[in-house]
């Protein structure tokens, strides 16, 4: 039984593939073909709370994942990112990273990428300096 009974990652549901301080399972809410969560074993509730160990084997899995969804899905592109608290949209208090593969045409002007979570700064508007 898990030590977190309400955390849908703690149950381990339907793995793909697995290390020692990690997993990966496919997203119940999937962005595009093939997104999947890489997720540590241990439960913490955010990534910076991770190990340096669990950070590791987080980055190993998402390397093997790119080699199995680049043959079943042959994506385009990939975003992989973390949502780190509520207001970052982070849903589970589990820490996970998405990955996501991309597809041309899976929107109509992809430029800017990951910069799309607040959708009036995703397109280069201009340059703001900081010191």
């Amino acid at each position: 039984m898990s030590e977190y009974p309400q955390c849908p990652f703690c149950t381990r549901p339907n793995i793909v593939i697995k290390n020692e301080l990690a997993f990966v399972r496919y997203d119940n809410y999937p962005v595009n073909r093939g997104h999947c969560l890489i997720i540590p074993h241990r439960h913490v509730s955010e990534y910076f709370q991770a190990t340096t160990e669990e950070k590791a084997a987080i980055w190993v899995l998402a390397d093997e994942m790119k080699i199995i969804i680049d043959q079943k899905y042959n994506p385009d592109g990939y975003n992989i990112g973390v949502n780190i608290g509520e207001t970052a949209g982070q849903s589970v208090p589990h820490a996970h990273i998405h990955m996501i593969p991309r597809y041309k045409g899976d929107m109509e002007n992809p430029k800017g990428g990951v910069r799309g979570v607040i959708p009036d700064k995703q397109k280069y508007k201009k340059k703001i300096i900081t010191t």
